[in-house]
């Protein structure tokens, strides 16, 4: 897109984009090497629900590599204008069953798996499509009736019984801890799913089909200290592009 033809407002919001996420890069650095990590261990993800497509592949042009959408309806409506080439797209909301064969194919990976039958359902389309489609195990970290996700306890047996469908590839778990709570509270529900997570890795042998690589949690609030306790994966929304506008 020229720039030319570009409204000043736009232009306004490429620039703040800009600076945010120089301030994301610089904090996400910090905490990596604080967690004793190299800064490229961690994946920064842009999560783009509400923004526009021209916000979205100006993030893309900047080196965001990856990015995050909550609803298939709004993905579709995007892809096609989306700058993709290089790029990995995730589905991180709650997926349903009938909403399946609208996403496998379009997407590298769905974090919001959280039952045997949703990853039966990605694995009969995948199947289909001659692919395998990645998954993350959503946890319900605390156990929120409001909030989809698996809980702590019975995520071990989900993964074990998913990660033998042919078409799917479980790479971990995501986890969203609840949204009211204090830092320090938060930081206990990251050390939790961190455990978890290496629980879960410790107990992978030659006879499953799993690899415990990728603990997406972390969001704008928090990334930061999500990274500190065991994050591979942060996903910003708000910090990156601004509050969103719901209205529209």
């Amino acid at each position: 897109m020229e720039k030319s033809s570009i409204s000043p407002e736009m232009l306004s919001r490429f620039h703040d984009v800009e600076e945010n996420l120089k301030a994301i890069r610089f904090q996400m650095e910090e905490a990596a090497l604080q967690s004793g990590r190299s800064p490229e261990d961690v994946i920064l993800m842009a999560v783009t629900k509400t923004v526009p497509v021209e916000i979205i592949n100006h993030a893309l042009s900047l080196g965001v590599d990856y990015m995050g959408e909550n609803r298939v309806q709004e993905l579709n409506s995007k892809y096609d204008s989306l700058s993709r080439e290089g790029k990995h797209i995730h589905l991180i909301g709650h997926l349903q069953t009938n909403k399946v064969r609208q996403v496998v194919g379009r997407v590298e990976m769905i974090q919001s798996v959280d039952s045997v039958r949703v990853a039966q359902a990605i694995a009969a389309r995948s199947s289909e499509l001659g692919r395998n489609t990645d998954v993350l195990v959503e946890v319900n970290i605390g156990n929120e009736e409001s909030k989809s996700g698996i809980a702590p306890d019975a995520a071990y047996e989900l993964i074990c019984q998913i990660s033998e469908f042919d078409g799917i590839n479980v790479q971990g778990l995501m986890a969203i801890p609840p949204a009211d709570c204090e830092i320090a509270q938060t930081i206990k529900y990251f050390d939790e799913i961190y455990k978890l997570f290496i629980d879960i890795g410790s107990k992978n042998t030659h006879n499953n089909s799993y690899t415990m690589k990728h603990l997406s949690m972390g969001m704008s609030a928090d990334y930061a200290e999500a990274i500190k306790h065991g994050s591979t994966m942060v996903r910003v929304g708000t910090a990156l592009f601004g509050r969103r506008n719901y209205s529209k």
